[in-house]
C-alpha cells in the first residue's frame, strides 16, 4: 500500500476560528496566503538526481509574515497551487517560533515542478536539529511552535504561485464519534483500481500497491471534469487501463521518499488542471459530511490492521481513498483504489470503525485532501478550511 528575501509583503487570507475546537479534540487552523509583492535574485542548484553539474537560475521569492497559529502546535504541513512548467520549478520553506520564543532555522518542505525537465520533484530528508524534522511533507516539531513564517521561491521563469496554505495542528486526541449528520447521499466519482496497474512503470514506484494516492487523485479530477488529455497520455503502453492513473504517477512522484504519496505533491498536481486544494485536518466525520453535503468529494489518509476495518480486507500502514458519500445508516461509502479492480472500488466502512482508524493520533490524526474548483463554495469551516 501506499506509504501512503529581502523584503516582502504578502498578503493574507485565512478564516479565523469563530470558536476554538473542543477541549476533547485537537486543535488545528489552515492559513492561506495571498502574494502581495517580491524579492529576486539568481541562486546556484544542483539536482541530486540527475547527472551534470550545477546550474544558475534567476528566481522570484515570496516570504509572509509571522502568522501567530493560536496555540501550541506540533506539526506543520505546507501546501500549493502553481504553475511550473519546463523552465522552471517552485521550493516551499517554513521558519517556525518555538514556544520558548526561539527561531528556528529555514527548513525545506518540498521541491516541485510539474515535469521532470529541468529538476526531479523531491521532499528533503536528514534536515532534523534540536527544534524538529521534515517527515517527508511535515514539519514535525521537537519544541512545540506557536507562529511561523513560510515561503516560497520559483526558480527560472514562467511559473507562478497560485495558492499557498499551511495547515498548524496538535496532534492529540481524536474527536468523538457522533451520530450520522448527513445521510443516503453519494457524489458520482469515477472509480478507479491501483491494483490493475501492478507492475507499471516501476521507476515511479511500480504500481499496484503504491499507488493509492494517484488513483484517488485521478478519480477525484474525474470527477470535476478535469485532467490530462489524449497528447498528454500519449507516452502510456497501449492497453493501459487507465492511462490517466500513470500520468499521476509520475507527476506526482517524490524522488527521495521514492513514492508518489506526497501530501502536498497531490494538491499541486490538481492544480496544474486549474483545481484550487489543500491539505488539512478534520476532526469528525461531521466536518467531512460538510464537503459531501457541498458536492465535494474529500480524499482521507488512514492507517489499520485488516480488523480494524471491517469490510476492507487488507492492512496498510498509509493509504489514500475517496470519501464519496454515506448511506441511509450514515455509514461510510468510499472509493477504494485497493480493490483489485474497478468494479470493486466502491466499498461500504463502518461509521464509527472508519472513524477511528482515520482520526487517530497514531494514523494521519484526520489528514484530507481537499480539491476543487476555484469559486466552489466550501462549507461553513471552524478555521480547519
Amino acid at each position: 500500500m501506499c506509504q501512503v528575501g529581502a523584503v516582502t509583503t504578502i498578503g493574507e487570507v485565512v478564516t479565523l476560528l469563530s470558536a476554538g475546537p473542543s477541549p476533547q479534540v485537537s486543535p488545528v487552523v489552515l492559513h492561506r496566503w495571498s502574494v502581495e509583492a517580491r524579492e529576486t535574485g539568481t541562486a546556484k542548484y544542483l539536482d541530486p538526481f540527475a547527472p551534470g553539474g550545477e546550474r544558475e537560475w534567476p528566481y522570484t521569492r515570496w516570504t509572509s509574515p509571522e502568522r501567530e497559529i493560536g496555540f501550541a502546535a506540533t506539526e506543520l504541513v505546507p501546501s500549493w497551487t502553481a504553475a511550473a512548467p519546463p523552465g522552471a520549478w517552485l521550493e516551499i520553506e517554513i521558519q517556525a517560533r518555538t514556544a520558548t520564543g526561539a527561531l528556528t532555522k529555514w527548513y525545506v518542505m518540498g521541491r516541485w515542478a510539474e515535469t521532470d525537465a529541468d529538476i526531479h520533484r523531491t521532499s528533503l530528508p536528514g534536515q532534523g536539529d534540536a527544534d524538529g524534522d521534515v517527515a517527508v511533507d511535515t514539519f514535525v516539531a521537537t519544541r512545540a511552535v506557536t507562529a511561523y513564517r513560510v515561503r516560497a521561491t520559483l526558480y527560472g521563469s514562467g511559473g507562478a504561485v497560485r495558492s499557498l496554505s499551511v495547515m498548524a495542528s496538535a496532534v492529540g486526541q481524536a474527536g468523538r464519534g457522533g451520530p450520522p449528520g448527513l445521510r443516503g447521499v453519494e457524489l458520482d466519482v469515477p472509480r478507479r483500481s491501483q491494483k490493475v496497474h501492478a507492475g507499471h512503470y516501476p521507476q515511479w514506484d511500480g504500481g499496484g500497491e503504491s499507488w493509492c494516492s494517484p488513483a484517488s487523485f485521478t478519480m477525484v479530477l474525474g470527477y470535476w471534469g478535469r485532467g490530462p488529455g489524449p497528447a498528454d497520455l500519449a507516452w502510456v503502453a497501449p492497453g493501459d487501463p487507465c492511462p490517466a492513473v500513470d500520468h499521476a504517477a509520475r507527476d506526482m512522484y517524490d524522488y527521495s521518499y521514492q513514492g508518489t504519496g506526497n501530501w502536498p505533491f497531490g494538491v499541486a498536481y490538481a492544480g496544474r488542471y486549474g483545481l484550487d486544494g489543500f491539505v488539512t485536518r478534520l476532526r469528525s466525520l461531521a466536518e467531512l459530511e460538510r464537503f459531501i453535503a457541498a458536492g465535494i468529494p474529500v480524499i482521507t489518509s488512514q492507517s489499520f490492521r485488516e480488523h480494524e476495518l471491517p469490510g476492507a480486507g487488507y492492512s496498510t500502514g498509509g493509504h489514500l481513498m475517496v470519501v464519496t458519500g454515506f448511506t441511509a445508516d450514515g455509514d461510510v461509502i468510499a472509493n477504494d483504489p485497493a480493490a483489485p479492480d474497478d468494479d470493486g472500488v466502491r466499498r461500504v466502512y463502518p461509521r464509527a470503525a472508519f472513524e477511528s482508524v482515520w482520526l487517530r493520533a497514531t494514523g494521519s490524526g484526520g489528514i484530507a485532501h481537499i480539491v476543487y474548483p476555484p469559486g466552489t463554495p466550501l462549507p461553513d469551516s471552524g478555521g480547519n478550511w
